[in-house]
């Protein structure tokens, strides 16, 4: 097949992303009082209700709908004030009750939109003009959103056996009934992605979104948030859709992009042959880094929906919507300019600051340790060396960001550092101090050590004032050697360079 970079030249793709995400925040399941732990045993938290025993009557969760309309206004949807349930017939094990409870035509939230920021080389997968792109290539992709709608989860089902597990080999499938019946919000985009990287853009944005609300764990490994990606194929020029495939299986970034890229390429082998895209759902499989078909994909009319009559229609008013969005906290675009306007930090250190709730709670909690004069070193810290640790705190965090920022440690031994008071109480300071790390900056002890450096080298020195400017890092390692690490690599650059151009 052919790259992705040679087919999207002729080939622009057309993807529409529909995300599901369980509202594991909440206690009950979305029509019945089970406890919602799918770490239980299985098929130990279920009811008449949830498995659809006849007689059994649901009753609404009313905290999953607060919930999808803060999902709905922090994604800039129009809130419906009136919507109903309906049910959504299919045969498959995972739903006992043989109809899923969903929402109809009109859901709680509808027509919102997000703007995603592409840049570097992801940006470079769009090579059409239809959007405007800034000098470095980056460029704003508006996407919008068609609906965000409540309904139950199914239920889990584990097939055994055949290679690796996979469903198209199993030898028998396993049903865990603790899913079924959880709350599960479905967002749907209008088909405005063209790239996978758009794709895993805003599956990023989304799910930073809703981890701030609080409303989900959004964890894409565990299944509390999964994505079907839809895409289909037009010749470059053409607005007639093409036939669309819709991927599955796919649990993390990493999947949604690549599940997408191979469906390009497959589509673009097949239609550049004179074959045909049949409509159909297919398989992720990332071990082999394919898709495979897993069945044809069936209309909107085979699954019979019509209004649940259990289920009394909804009228929000606007006192709820009103309370909801009252409960919304700094989402991650408004954070991020924060960061940016207060603390003068970089775009993309501020945005990967602001993206997770638990990652700018510390951030700030170490900058108010550290004093916000030290904004910038802190967020060097956090971006470069906080992740390979797990258990800093943040007062450790901002004692470490002053050495640095006076110059006492250099960025490699704060790695060291770290490296020994990660998982204890111990102040990083009182680390170095006891350990001899602390550089020194004495003009005198150094300078000394400067002349006599240049002294011994007579002929890198030579070698920079003949232009050879590079020459500088090697003076510079000569000077930490004779200083045997004690002395401040900054200073003595500064030095150095003072006396070469002297």
């Amino acid at each position: 097949m052919k790259k992705l970079a040679e087919v999207l030249r002729d080939w622009e793709a057309v993807i529409g992303l529909e995300v599901h995400t369980e509202l594991t925040a909440l206690e009950t399941k979305m029509f019945c009082n089970c406890r919602l732990s799918h770490d239980d045993e299985p098929n130990t938290n279920v009811c008449p209700v949830c498995l659809g025993m006849p007689g059994a009557l649901p009753v609404p969760n009313e905290k999953a709908i607060e919930s999808i309309v803060m999902a709905g206004l922090a994604t800039n949807c129009e809130i419906q004030r009136h919507s109903m349930f309906y049910r959504k017939h299919y045969f498959y094990p995972d739903m006992a009750k043989n109809f899923q409870t969903t929402q109809g035509p009109v859901a709680f939230c509808m027509h919102g939109r997000l703007d995603l920021e592409v840049s570097g080389a992801g940006a470079a997968e769009r090579p059409d003009a239809t959007v405007e792109k800034n000098e470095d290539g980056s460029y704003v992709a508006p996407i919008r959103i068609l609906r965000i709608h409540m309904e139950e989860d199914a239920a889990k089902m584990v097939h055994v056996g055949g290679e690796e597990g996979r469903i198209t080999a199993a030898t028998e499938s396993l049903i865990d009934y603790n899913r079924c019946g959880t709350p599960l919000i479905e967002l749907v985009t209008e088909p405005d992605l063209r790239t996978p990287e758009e794709a895993r853009l805003f599956m990023e944005k989304l799910r930073q979104t809703f981890l701030t609300l609080g409303i989900s764990d959004c964890s894409l490994e565990n299944g509390s948030m999964r994505c079907d990606g839809n895409i289909s194929l037009r010749r470059r020029g053409s607005t007639e859709f093409g036939t669309k495939t819709e991927m599955k299986n796919i649990n993390s970034f990493k999947s949604l992009h690549d599940a997408l890229e191979y469906e390009i390429c497959r589509q673009a082998e097949v239609l550049e042959e004179g074959g045909i895209v049949y409509q159909e759902t297919r398989h992720w499989e990332p071990s082999r880094r394919r898709t495979v078909v897993m069945r044809v994909k069936e209309t909107a009319d085979d699954y019979r929906l019509f209004p649940d009559p259990d289920l009394a229609p909804f009228d929000l008013t606007d006192e709820f919507v009103e309370r909801c969005r009252a409960r919304i906290p700094e989402l991650p675009d408004a954070k991020r300019d924060r960061y940016m306007a207060d603390f003068g930090l970089k775009r993309a250190d501020a945005a990967q600051l602001a993206g997770d709730p638990a990652v700018a709670t510390f951030f700030e909690e170490a900058l108010s340790a550290a004093g916000e004069k030290g904004a910038e070193t802190v967020a060097k810290v956090m971006v470069n060396l906080v992740p390979s640790y797990d258990a800093l705190t943040p007062a450790q965090v901002a004692s470490l960001s002053g050495l640095l920022a006076e110059d006492a440690i250099t960025f490699a031994q704060a790695r060291e550092v770290l490296d020994a008071v990660n998982g204890t109480s111990e102040d990083p300071a009182a680390y170095v101090d006891a350990h001899g790390m602390r550089q020194s900056t004495d003009e005198g002890a150094l300078g000394a050590i400067v002349d006599e450096v240049l002294a011994r080298c007579t002929d890198q020195v030579q070698q920079y004032r003949d232009g050879n400017k590079k020459v500088l890092g090697f003076l510079v390692g000569q000077c930490m050697k004779a200083a045997k690490g004690s002395g401040n690599p900054k200073a003595f650059n500064k030095m150095l360079a003072e006396r070469l151009e002297g």
